[in-house]
Formats: structure tokens, sequence, C-alpha cells
């Protein structure tokens, strides 16, 4: 804490803020100068640096990283934009990723300072294996997520390159770094879930539990939609993740953040139990929605009440 700069992180992100604005850099910038965070960004990685299952995941992500992507072909193939979608599937279906999703690119959801570059964002999401994400936030849960974020840049890889080797232009993305996209914005709007009281989207078939990547492209992919299964109501009255955070970061009510009433997690709540325990992912772990099997059988529930109040008008 002795490094906390003087300007509050909750400033930055907006919280408060009636009129929009796009967003800034709070935390995880690929240089911690360009940023008023960076000192504690860096000392976040003091914190248990002989951690086995850390050093493990950090070393099968970097080769991921590392990893050279297709070429782009000299001219793009042609074919209808669900064609395209339909050929996207199949990175689900080999197990690359647990979702897929596209979307148009939003020119609001660039970091300030970038232009956008290309017209559509597929987004990838990769589920975390529960059991050791439920260790949260024990150093086994904190390479559980340094291996997803590792699946997440290598499924955002592979399907640039396909991209590529059509003759697209594809640009991969992908956390824990901030880059130029904030990633939840499109990935709801592509209709991976919806917004939970902890600041993680919730998906009926993975919870909570899950990260995402992305991948910039101007590929004429049919657009996924966005979708609602009662989860929004449902967290306004479940204190689950709630009363589970440690640092009570956590809020019973939607916030005013850069004009826009939503779900919030306080950062400068947050930050210093998180960078103490080299992560945190103890409000995405305790999600009733993250259990396995739960999830389907609530999002069913939720519709079958929603349909009952409708048809008694």
């Amino acid at each position: 804490m002795a490094l906390k700069p003087a300007v509050s992180g909750n400033d930055i992100n907006g919280l408060g803020e009636a009129a929009f604005r796009r967003p800034t850099w709070v935390y995880w910038a690929p240089d911690p100068d360009d940023i008023a965070h960076g000192d504690m960004q860096r000392w976040f990685y003091s914190v248990r640096p002989d951690e086995p299952a850390l050093i493990k995941a950090r070393a099968e992500r970097q080769v991921i990283l590392d990893a050279p992507i297709a070429e782009l072909a000299d001219s793009p193939i042609e074919q209808s934009d669900d064609a395209w979608l339909a050929q996207l599937r199949r990175f689900e279906a080999d197990g690359t990723c647990e979702r897929v999703g596209v979307t148009g690119l939003d020119p609001d959801w660039l970091y300030a300072g970038y232009k956008r570059a290309f017209s559509n964002v597929v987004i990838c999401a990769v589920q975390h294996d529960y059991e050791e994400i439920s260790k949260a936030p024990e150093p086994d849960a904190g390479g559980e997520v340094i291996r997803q974020y590792g699946r997440a840049a290598g499924a955002a890889k592979q399907i640039a390159g396909w991209l590529r080797s059509q003759g697209w232009e594809a640009e991969p993305l992908t956390g824990p770094m901030a880059g130029k996209l904030t990633m939840i914005p499109p990935a709801l709007s592509a209709g991976l879930g919806e917004l939970g009281k902890h600041g993680s989207i919730i998906d009926p078939a993975m919870g909570a539990s899950f990260r995402l990547s992305a991948v910039l492209t101007d590929a004429p992919i049919a657009h996924t939609e966005a979708r609602e299964h009662g989860i929004d109501e449902f967290c306004r009255n479940c204190r689950i993740c709630e009363d589970a955070c440690p640092p009570e970061a956590l809020s019973a009510d939607k916030q005013q953040v850069r004009g826009v009433e939503k779900w919030y997690v306080d950062f400068d709540k947050c930050l210093p139990f998180f960078n103490q325990h080299h992560g945190c992912a103890i409000c995405i772990a305790v999600c009733p929605w993250s259990r396995p099997g739960i999830g389907l059988r609530l999002a069913d529930k939720l519709a079958t009440r929603a349909a009952r109040k409708e048809a008694e008008g």
C-alpha cells in the first residue's frame, strides 16, 4: 500500500460519472510506466515468486504467446456470412475454446486513444477447471487462471491464423494485459451471457468461471445475438459473492460508471487483497452459476418462471 498512487482507481474507471467517455487503463498496462498504479502492478509479481504452480503456468502461456500466426494469404476467400460462422464453430467442436461469438466492433469499446481498424470482433471463451478455481485465492487457483489465459491466447491466435490463411486480416488480443479493447462489452453483445454482480460475465453453461480473448477482423462473419437469461435479476437477489468477498469490494446495487448504470467492483478495495494473494477469483468460484451442471438448470427455471408470469399477464 506504500506504492498506492494519489489518484483513486475508481476515479480512473469513471465511478459516479454521469457522462459517457471511453475507458482508460487502470491496471494491467503492457508498460506499467503508462499508468498511475504501475508500481503496484510491478509489486504484484513479487508475491509468491517461487510458487511452482505459477511458474509452470506462466512458462506454458509464454510458449503460446511466442508462437507465430499464419501469414496473410494474397486474396480473400469469399463466402456467405453464415458459412463463415459455421466454420468458426469448429473451434468450439474441437475444444480450442468452449464458446465463440461474433459482433460488430463498436469504437466505444476501445480504450481512449485507439481508433477502430476492423469491423468485427470474434470473442472466445475458455472455461476454468472448477476444482482448481475453487481453491481461490490459493496458488493452485492462480495457476489455473494463468493456464486459461494461455488457452484463451491460443484460441485467439488459432482463429486469427485461420482467418489470415483465408486472406482476411485478423489481430488476436488476449489478457491479462489490457490491450486496445475492453472485452466484456463485445462478449455481452455477442451473446456470452450477462454481467454479474461480481463484475464478471455469467454464462448459463460456464457460469462466471471463464476467461476471454478476442480477434479483430474484417472477415464478414455472421453476428451472434445478445441474450437474456434472467441472470441480472437473479444477481439483484443473491448475496453469495458479495458476502464472500474478503475486502467487501462488491456492492448490493448497481452504480453509475461513465454514464452507464452497471454492476461494479470497487477497485480501491479489491486491489490490495488481489495483490497480496497474487490474484483472487473467490467471487467467480463461489458464484452459484459456476458450479458444474447448475447454470443451465437455473436458466431453465428462470425461463419457465418468466414465461409463467408473462402468461398470467
